[in-house]
């Protein structure tokens, strides 16, 4: 069996692949700094871990020298934690992909690339495909469109074989819900369960296209299974679009009482994405996303039985 290196392998889509990984009998090494990801999230997974920064090309070097795969999923992500810190999010978003890049040059490894929607930026038509135009409007999109000239460059350079995939919403469970930079999905969730009021942005007319982890863990397991090798990004969704609204009157299913405080518009958000998704069904035709609202509800039972386990492995981000 291949040995398989996962980066940000403790955080929320990490540990939902290192599980899957680790189930279908593969050899798992670990590389997280813990900045984000939690300790918890691979209790009871047999893995080499190692707790190392990704910008420490040293330490990553050695860490994943015997990976015939790497999963590069470690990110510093935000959009308003990158206006906060944009050097911050650079170093570990792009030096920190320049890092893996390296070991990968010198191993021969696949390097398998999670990217993001938000490097379409001020390009508002939809739904999005791999040929618009791409306009960052923030250090976090700027990082990660960085990154993925990056992977392209090495594809093209040194013949690292590379699959950039650029996910857009991702949610379900172990998607740390509680700390100021959390997504809205489990962010959400987690304060109706306290009885807390929601902050909405906007209008709550913004639009995602949300895909459910288990989803995203199918494409990436058979990028890896199957080889899939790309020259350009491929979009990770399946034209999905979901808008605040909606997911507020699912949540009032479960929570009769929800309290919400409507406030402007955030600074550096996109109003609406949605992705055409005729590449990733071409390239991936026998993976069939979960419906949102099962998906929704898987999330609401995980974070019901467990989210409250998680409280003492928070820490605070900045």
């Amino acid at each position: 069996m291949d040995t398989v290196g996962v980066t940000g392998g403790a955080g929320f889509i990490g540990s939902n692949l290192v599980s899957r990984l680790i189930h279908s009998g593969y050899e798992v090494v670990v590389v997280d700094d813990l900045s984000t990801g939690l300790r918890v999230n691979l209790k009871g997974m047999s893995c080499e871990q190692h707790v190392i920064s990704i910008t420490d090309s040293s330490a990553l070097r050695n860490a994943l020298s015997k990976c015939q795969t790497i999963f590069h999923l470690a990110a510093r992500g935000s959009v308003p934690r990158s206006i906060k810190n944009p050097v911050g999010t650079h170093e570990v978003n792009a030096t920190g992909t320049l890092n893996v890049l390296e070991v990968a040059r010198q191993t021969g490894a696949h390097l398998i690339y999670s990217s993001s929607s938000s490097v379409y930026g001020r390009n508002k038509e939809l739904p999005k495909d791999e040929f618009m135009w791409l306009g960052p409007m923030s250090p976090y999109a700027a990082s990660k469109l960085s990154a993925e000239s990056y992977v392209q460059a090495y594809s093209a350079a040194y013949q690292v074989p590379t699959t950039l995939l650029r996910l857009f919403n991702v949610f379900g469970p172990r998607q740390r819900p509680e700390h100021e930079y959390a997504a809205v999905i489990p962010k959400w969730i987690w304060l109706a369960m306290q009885g807390k009021s929601l902050d909405l942005f906007g209008d709550g007319t913004v639009t995602r296209d949300f895909t459910y982890v288990d989803t995203v863990v199918d494409v990436l397991i058979t990028a890896f299974e199957k080889r899939v090798v790309n020259d350009g990004p491929v979009n990770l969704a399946f034209g999905n679009k979901i808008s605040l609204n909606e997911i507020l009157d699912l949540l009032r299913i479960h929570f009769p009482n929800l309290k919400v405080n409507q406030l402007d518009n955030r600074l550096g958000d996109v109003k609406d994405s949605q992705n055409a998704p005729k590449l990733i069904s071409e390239m991936f035709p026998k993976i069939t996303p979960k419906p949102f609202a099962d998906g929704f509800f898987e999330t609401l039972m995980w974070m019901k039985q467990f989210g409250p386990n998680y409280g003492d492995d928070f820490k605070t981000l900045t």
